[in-house]
């Protein structure tokens, strides 16, 4: 198990056609997954060194405390180890570092939409641990995951970390977990990454920091649209604009239109007007508390298994059982 499979071949495509509804849509919306180009997986590794962010160093340290609770869970049996948005797999190789010295029987299989992503995740891994088996898996995470099924029949503790859950509001991350539970098995389990609910200055910081990074991460999905749809999309002219809100738990980015202006976009043989101060819905990260993560699995098709938080209880990883 040591190939690349690709799941999303038309992935250029359905990237226009994503671009075209965001932008003709109403209020003016792109969509976040699209913020990972070459140019954006470095940009977000710049976002987890920043003091700001606090959410990277947090979960670093339930994985580093926990790793052995996690490895219990999967009673010594032969099991894979399957990554949704697996990126530079950082804060997994805390666990399969720590997994391979118990002589855990496992199998690696990261699962992302980058291919470049997922070449140099191989490699590295392949100089750091030639004797762990990896098959990268490129595309969206449920056809990943059809191709991992039917690959193999060994039981999956599958990561979907670092607050990607918060890219959706309660009701979506509801969908999609019930839509995951669908391609699982029983007793297979699911560990998930949750921001929680905390000091709103200490949230808001983390995606307004000092040195701009959040800032040019946001921006680069337009330098994006320039260069792979002909857009012409003046970086200058828009602010980037988050916002918290502690009732809801809803970090919102926006960038906001500085003037009036009209956006010409070759590819799709579209102008986008917008009018001064008119704004784009770049991103949502809701921030979690105990009682909604519980209406998560319950209503998905999961139980609790267990809950692992870092010292400040800023952040969990909790633990899903497919029932």
């Amino acid at each position: 198990m040591d190939s690349t499979f690709s799941t999303e071949s038309t992935i250029n495509q359905t990237f226009a056609e994503d671009v075209r509804q965001g932008l003709t849509s109403d209020p003016k919306f792109l969509l976040s997954r699209y913020f990972y180009d070459a140019a954006g997986d470095k940009l977000f590794q710049k976002i987890m060194e920043l003091p700001e962010y606090y959410l990277t160093g947090c979960e670093f340290e339930i994985l580093q405390t926990h790793w052995s609770s996690i490895l219990r869970q999967m009673d010594g049996l032969p099991f894979d180890l399957v990554e949704l948005g697996a990126g530079d797999g950082l804060k997994t190789r805390i666990l399969i570092r720590q997994f391979l010295a118990q002589k855990a029987d496992f199998h690696y299989l990261p699962i992302d939409i980058s291919g470049s992503v997922l070449a140099h995740l191989r490699n590295v891994l392949n100089e750091k641990w030639p004797e762990l088996p990896v098959t990268p898996v490129e595309g969206e995470y449920f056809s990943a995951l059809h191709e991992i099924d039917r690959l193999s029949d060994r039981r999956k503790l599958v990561l979907f970390l670092g607050s990607n859950i918060g890219n959706m509001d309660q009701e979506r991350a509801a969908g999609f977990l019930q839509k995951l539970r669908d391609r699982l098995h029983p007793d297979d389990l699911l560990l998930v990454g949750f921001d929680l609910k905390k000091d709103p200055e200490v949230i808001l910081a983390a995606y307004n920091d000092s040195q701009g990074v959040t800032r040019d991460f946001n921006l680069n999905l337009l330098r994006r649209i320039n260069r792979e749809l002909g857009a012409d999309f003046d970086l200058s002219a828009f602010r980037h604009w988050p916002v918290y809100n502690p009732l809801s738990g809803d970090t919102k980015s926006y960038l906001v239109s500085e003037k009036e202006q009209t956006v010409r976009i070759k590819a799709l043989e579209l102008e986008v007007p917008f009018r001064k101060w008119e704004s784009i819905d770049m991103e949502l990260s809701k921030k979690y508390d105990r009682p909604e993560i519980e209406w998560l699995a319950e209503h998905a098709g999961f139980e609790v298994e267990n809950w692992f938080f870092d010292e400040k209880q800023y952040f969990a990883d909790v633990l899903f059982r497919a029932i």
